[in-house]
């Protein structure tokens, strides 16, 4: 994932001008890096170190997003 594509979701989800830690930014974030791991895992089957880092990506937003649904006030 390149810079330009994670700036434009951090414009997207950011609270304030120069929010870039936000709950909602990381969530954000760390699903669009998902989805490229998973594309790169439909060709490259036997990476399994890629498996490994996209199970850790996905749980950690599993957290984030159960922290979010703990935690959300209205914005």
């Amino acid at each position: 994932m390149d810079t330009a594509v994670k700036a434009e979701v951090r414009k997207e989800y950011q609270r304030a001008d120069r929010d870039t830690g936000s709950v909602e930014v990381q969530v954000a974030l760390l699903t669009k890096h998902v989805e490229a791991l998973t594309e790169h895992l439909k060709t490259h089957k036997k990476d399994n170190s890629t498996r490994r880092g996209l199970i850790t990506m996905v749980n950690k937003r599993k957290k984030l997003l159960a922290y979010l649904s703990r935690t959300d006030n209205p914005r």
